[in-house]
């Protein structure tokens, strides 16, 4: 016979969930600006005409959010809790899939909060 397990209200789980960025260690969310997941990464390749490339207008390390300009003139501002703030300083040029919200500095990707 096993031993029942407690059960928790949904407010108590809800509580008790933050990434582990929140505390200065990997990311361990999926959810838009945190960790990219391989099933995301494989759809923005599986989908080359949807990249947009641009220039970072901006990029604050300290609160993960850039500015991307592309090279119509349109600002997307973005936010990711993973580096690309350090990776992508201003001036550097980048591809951004608005889709699947993952923008590529060079060879690594990120996902991003749009």
């Amino acid at each position: 016979m096993s031993t029942p397990q407690p059960a928790f209200s949904p407010l108590q789980v809800r509580e008790r969930a933050a990434c582990m960025c929140d505390h200065g260690d990997v990311c361990s969310s999926f959810a838009p600006g945190h960790a990219l997941h391989l099933i995301q990464a494989r759809l923005a390749s599986a989908t080359p005409t949807e990249w947009i490339d641009g220039i970072v207008e901006s990029a604050d390390a300290v609160t993960g959010s850039l500015i991307v300009r592309d090279l119509d003139g349109t600002a997307h501002t973005l936010w990711n809790g993973s580096g690309a703030a350090l990776e992508a300083g201003a001036g550097t040029p980048v591809a951004l899939h608005p889709r699947y919200h993952v923008l590529a500095v060079g060879r690594t990707q990120f996902n991003v909060a749009i």
